[in-house]
């Protein structure tokens, strides 16, 4: 089999190898998908002009977030299901980031607890993602944990007042709570591959597996629901749990799920530190601009007193150089990572980062620019410019 060229690719492969309620559960938008197509069709709209005869023989990729240098402007977003998409495979893409130089975003809803992602993936750059709890003791207790670890940055998910509403989950007898189905059955039936690879080695190894970041008395596997209210996620969350986390966490302070200059400009105002303008890949609502549409406006609304990432939709490295182009300082990726962990674990992951770099830079190249830090709002191509 030829060897994977691009993000699609290993999409393909992820496809194949996967049960297909797995990969749906990953890949697919919410409702009728019209934002999923948006963020697509925004980014392809965006055109980049392109300059010649400038010294582009070793474009400079590297970014500084944070007071932390970052070889590539890339960090590996939260993902709740990579522990499921291969045999302990937070750890695996977390040891790909490091491998790449860029952060791993420990999710709060991780089947492997943010300790032993720390130690089994000896010297990667940890984030952590943060659900808030019903019980704000509970969520302060993980915050105390991840600072522990020496976890310097927290990223907020604030854009998730209620489970988005995902209709072939249900047809797929596929979800978060997984429910056994005879759908569900027959389709793991015909991944033998990951039946054994991933589910039963899981079981003979640790058992089915769990929320690790729960506390022990709260914890249930991945085929129940939260038992108690303590542990479900927050309905009720304001800028004043903004407030509070920030007065709780000494580190950096990242609001992920902005899409408003009104709410970005309330992030700076409650001590965040960052923020990640994100349509949540086009999982949540399906009725919301695509990132790339209103990163601008954001961009220009905090100018500069804060970090700016984005997220949403990056399946080339001139998808990452446009968003820096409108506004944003580095990217998170979520599905990318995923699809190079279902085919190959660790290896398949770090391929996908190794396929965007080299994207990036013959992005860089080809656009005139030596340093992705110094791309300009200008390199946006637009009628009007006449160039």
């Amino acid at each position: 089999m030829m060897k994977p060229l691009n993000v699609s690719d290993y999409r393909d492969l992820a496809r194949r190898r996967l049960p297909r309620g797995m990969f749906e559960y990953i890949d697919r938008g919410t409702e009728d998908e019209v934002l999923l197509r948006d963020v697509r069709a925004a980014l392809d709209a965006v055109k980049l002009n392109q300059h010649v005869l400038n010294d582009v023989s070793q474009p400079d990729m590297a970014v500084t977030l944070f007071g932390k240098r970052l070889a590539v402007p890339l960090i590996v977003a939260p993902t709740a299901v990579a522990g499921l998409v291969w045999h302990d495979g937070e750890v695996q893409v977390a040891r790909a980031a490091r491998r790449a130089g860029i952060p791993f975003c420990v999710a709060t809803q991780s089947m492997t607890a943010m300790e032993a992602i720390a130690e089994r993936a000896d010297g990667a750059d940890l984030w952590f993602q943060l659900y808030v709890f019903e019980d704000r003791t509970l969520t302060g207790e993980l915050l105390r944990r991840a600072r522990a670890l020496g976890i310097e940055t927290l990223v907020l998910t604030a854009d998730t007042p209620r489970s988005p509403k995902k209709e072939w989950n249900t047809r797929n007898g596929f979800g978060i709570p997984i429910k056994p189905t005879l759908v569900g059955v027959l389709d793991v039936l015909t991944h033998p591959r990951w039946l054994a690879g991933v589910l039963l080695r899981a079981m003979l190894t640790s058992g089915l597996p769990t929320y690790a970041h729960y506390p022990p008395e709260y914890r249930t596997s991945i085929t129940r629901e939260a038992v108690a209210n303590n542990v479900k996620l927050a309905r009720r969350l304001t800028w004043e749990d903004v407030a509070e986390i920030r007065r709780i966490w000494d580190g950096n302070l990242v609001v992920k799920g902005v899409l408003t200059r009104a709410d970005a400009q309330a992030a700076l105002a409650h001590g965040a530190d960052g923020i990640v303008v994100s349509c949540h890949g086009a999982r949540n609502a399906d009725y919301a601009p695509a990132t790339i549409d209103v990163l601008p406006l954001i961009a220009d609304a905090v100018a500069g007193r804060m970090t700016v990432l984005a997220d949403s939709g990056v399946r080339r490295g001139s998808d990452v150089v446009k968003y820096k182009a409108a506004g944003a300082e580095a990217v998170l990726l979520g599905r990318a990572t995923l699809y190079g962990a279902a085919a190959a674990g660790e290896a398949g992951a770090s391929d996908v980062l190794a396929i965007l770099r080299e994207e990036i830079d013959h992005c860089l190249a080809f656009s005139g620019q030596g340093r992705f830090a110094d791309i300009p709002r200008e390199l946006i191509w637009r009628a009007e410019q006449g160039r």
